[in-house]
């Protein structure tokens, strides 16, 4: 059984483990994002709701999604990136070069609106952004393989996952139950993916077959990221800590500009 680091009300997202121990997450719904480490709690950025992605710069401090693309140090945030006819913004990940990769929302899921096709956007260390995928049903979990070439896309509302390399956009896996939420790759390949209201998490090998399944307690499992071989995920109301028998890729820092994007 997993162990629980903590419980907190609302739905708990975006895990980012930090080096030698210790993760930070989001509240989705309750707002803020939290850093819980050496048994406790502590608060790093207040109140603001939605954000499904976060990722370290090189910096020091934080990129946040939410209604827009942030970056946040020392309590404050402030906009690098909006996009006309986005409601907000989903998961992250960090490509070998320090590019910052995000999925855009363009539907309201606080108010049951219903999905349409929407986009993964590459912003680079020069601040240049550009579409690396698109016509994708509520992007979400984000991730490199180890040949740093291919991404994985976590395609929410079609309950699968999909494969970008070389601006083609390919069928990778399909949820054997519930949804593809958050998304992680370990060293071998493998692509375990957060299984939502199915309360699970599922390992997929690098030929797209699924490999394991993993239920777990706590009602809907939205994310999860790992530090060595142990495997913290988020829940709607708890933060949980597995081991498991495989070695996570590291998520490089981020290394895009911190001032205003167009």
């Amino acid at each position: 059984m997993p162990e629980q680091l903590l419980a907190m009300p609302g739905l708990l997202e975006a895990p980012l483990v930090e080096p030698g121990g210790g993760v930070v997450f989001s509240n989705v719904t309750g707002g803020g994002v939290f850093r819980y480490a050496e048994s406790r709690l502590s608060t790093v950025l207040e109140s603001r709701r939605g954000i499904g992605g976060l990722a370290r710069h090189a910096d020091g401090g934080l990129i946040v999604t939410g209604r827009d693309v942030s970056y946040a140090r020392g309590g404050v945030h402030r906009t690098i990136l909006a996009v006309d006819g986005a409601t907000g913004f989903n998961d992250v990940t960090v490509g070998a070069d320090g590019s910052l990769y995000v999925g855009v929302l363009r539907h309201n899921p606080q108010r049951g609106e219903a999905v349409v096709p929407s986009e993964v956007l590459r912003i680079d260390p020069a601040g240049v952004v550009t579409t690396v995928a698109s016509n994708i049903l509520w992007p979400n979990g984000l991730g490199f393989a180890p040949d740093g070439e291919t991404l994985y896309v976590c395609e929410y509302s079609a309950r699968r996952v999909l494969a970008v390399r070389d601006g083609r956009t390919t069928l990778f896996a399909t949820a054997p139950a519930g949804e593809c939420d958050g998304l992680a790759v370990d060293s071998d390949g493998g692509v375990w993916v957060a299984l939502g209201s199915a309360s699970a998490i599922a390992r997929f090998t690098a030929d797209g077959a699924l490999d394991a399944r993993i239920d777990l307690p706590g009602g809907f499992v939205s994310s999860l990221a790992f530090e060595g071989d142990a495997l913290y995920v988020t829940t709607a109301g708890a933060v949980l800590r597995e081991n498991v028998d495989r070695i996570g890729l590291p998520v490089p820092e981020a290394r895009i500009p911190t001032a205003g994007l167009s």
